[in-house]
């Protein structure tokens, strides 16, 4: 097959820039809204970054290459600046420039001119309110505050990149208080792509340590580069620490999320380390007081204790003294009692014969007149004692006769009987008994047994009136 020679052959740099010259007129200048990444400035003073677009599960769906140069860069990062931003990696941006094409490179890039400070500054906060929101609906943002942060805090897990200023700024604080702090670092990036990653991991790879607390800090800049701390994941991160997480993030004005999620926010990580230090101070100073009243309240008991003993030791001494007195006194006593009690027991003894012979002088009369009494009264006692005898003798027999009189045997004997039922009780109205009952009936001498046929019933006898 042979080519027509009328269709023209393109050099790949005349192709180039063809592509090139096409691109310029239709893109000369265009707005492109876009995500910061890997973002890196050169040694001739360019600066190069790639502008990407993420979907809804965070993957990339467009990316394109765009340069400043050092002519534009300058004026670009001084707009910036005005509002505290600077072009950083995850900086939501809008920028105006044309489409480029390097051939020498087969490489499109946008060049930048200009930026949108406005775009970025609406974009950060609208994501920051989002966030805000979000962790409150859930009850993060206080959930960190519950933990208790020690009285002493000298345990302590350090997020921060090291070598940098916020990292010798608060290290020199804490070794210049003598303190012995214990300081674990966790080496993080604290902005870029990868800070919102290795800030994450770090507290959670802190769980399970025996911490006082994790400090969070780095050394200011500009609003765009404290981006990461007004990331979700980070403030979640803070929020679900099992310790109190304290933040000195460089930022004079403004507040980012992680500070709001943290248990207390600090400016500077120069300020942390005097919050700290502080508290370890109190501690310290209360400590000392508590020392020297404990030393008091000791003290005062030994105190009382000694004077206690003191008066104790001259009361032993002056008892001493009154007992050797008394020693004496009694010795005295003794010896006067001594001589008494010979004198007292000759009299004793004196008085108890004379007692002994008068005593055997009068017995046998006493003894003689006790007798004559004695039998006085027995013989008294048993004349009272027959007489009362024959006067219930005589009482009991006129009960005896009355008893007789008044009992059944006579009134039967006089032509009465007792009637009584089958049932043994006693007959006295007609009105209780049926034909046909059998009765039996005791007489004077004897008993029968009937049988009711008829029954009359009498009336009763009319009661006495009288009249007047």
């Amino acid at each position: 097959m042979t080519l027509p020679l009328f269709e023209p052959t393109w050099s790949v740099s005349a192709l180039c820039g063809e592509i090139r010259e096409v691109l310029g007129e239709a893109f000369g200048g265009v707005w492109v809204a876009g995500e910061v990444q890997r973002a890196r400035p050169s040694a001739r003073g360019h600066f190069y970054f790639e502008l990407i677009e993420k979907g809804a599960g965070d993957e990339i769906t467009g990316k394109l290459d765009a340069v400043i140069w050092k002519t534009d860069y300058a004026r670009v990062q001084k707009l910036l600046q005005k509002s505290g931003q600077t072009i950083a990696d995850g900086l939501a941006i809008r920028c105006q420039g044309g489409l480029d094409f390097y051939g020498a490179g087969g490489r499109l890039q946008l060049v930048v001119r200009d930026v949108d400070p406005t775009f970025s500054l609406g974009h950060l906060e609208r994501r920051r309110r989002e966030t805000l929101a979000a962790l409150e609906a859930s009850g993060l943002l206080t959930a960190n505050r519950q933990h208790s942060l020690s009285e002493l805090p000298l345990s302590i897990a350090l997020l921060t990149s090291e070598g940098s200023a916020a990292y010798h700024d608060f290290l020199s604080g804490l070794r210049a208080s003598g303190y012995g702090f214990r300081v674990l670092l966790f080496h993080v990036s604290v902005q870029g792509q990868n800070a919102e990653r290795e800030i994450t991991s770090a507290l959670r790879s802190l769980r399970g340590l025996d911490l006082d607390a994790a400090v969070l800090i780095r050394g200011g800049g500009a609003r765009s580069d404290l981006a990461v701390f007004d990331s979700r994941a980070v403030a979640e991160a803070v929020a679900r620490a099992p310790f109190p997480v304290l933040t000195g993030l460089g930022h004079e004005t403004d507040q980012s999320i992680a500070d709001l999620a943290a248990h207390t926010a600090l400016k500077t990580p120069t300020q942390v380390a005097e919050f700290l230090i502080e508290r370890v101070a109190t501690c310290e100073h209360d400590l000392g007081v508590l020392a020297r009243r404990l030393r008091r309240e000791a003290l005062e008991p030994l105190r009382r204790g000694r004077e206690a003993l003191g008066r104790a030791e001259r009361g032993l001494a002056l008892g001493r003294m009154r007992l050797a007195e008394t020693g004496r006194q009694l010795d005295e006593l003794a010896r006067a009692l001594a001589r008494l009690g010979r004198g007292a027991i000759k009299d004793a003894e004196r008085r108890r014969l004379a007692l002994e012979r008068g005593l055997a002088a009068a017995a046998p009369e006493r003894i003689a007149v006790a007798e004559r009494l004695r039998r006085t009264r027995g013989e008294r006692l048993v004349a009272s004692a027959r007489a009362q005898l024959r006067e219930a003798a005589a009482h009991l027999s006129g009960q005896e006769r009355l008893c007789a009189s008044l009992g059944p045997e006579r009134t039967l004997e006089r032509g009465f009987s007792i009637t009584r039922d089958a049932n043994g009780r006693i007959v006295r109205d007609a009105q209780t008994l049926a034909p046909g009952a059998e009765l039996s009936t005791r007489l004077a001498r004897g008993a029968v047994t009937a049988r009711v046929e008829q029954i009359e019933i009498a009336e009763p006898p009319l009661a006495q009136t009288s009249e007047t």
